[in-house]
């Protein structure tokens, strides 16, 4: 499990880049840069960093679940993931 403030951080800048994605968009459509770099540099979605939902993991993301490949093993094991089984041959 990961640290709770690096999850809140990770939060944080979620709902950044969510608030200023349409005024970026609209500066970068303009070719403003000089009123892009005063923008807050959390809101750049570069900054952004896949995380497991459960842990906060960082490392083995699954970006087609949102968890991380231990979380998504587990889960698949108990039949919590709809349509995902074991291989077997």
């Amino acid at each position: 499990m990961a640290k709770k403030s690096v999850i809140a951080r990770e939060n944080k800048r979620k709902r950044m880049v969510a608030k200023y994605a349409e005024l970026r968009k609209k500066l970068k459509e303009a070719g403003d840069y000089e009123a892009l770099d005063k923008l807050p540099r959390n809101s750049n979605p570069i900054r952004l960093h896949n995380r497991c939902l459960l842990t906060g993991r960082p490392k083995g993301y699954m970006r087609k679940f949102g968890i991380c490949r231990v979380k998504f093993r587990e889960m698949a094991l108990f039949g919590k993931i709809p349509g995902i089984t074991k291989a077997s041959w």
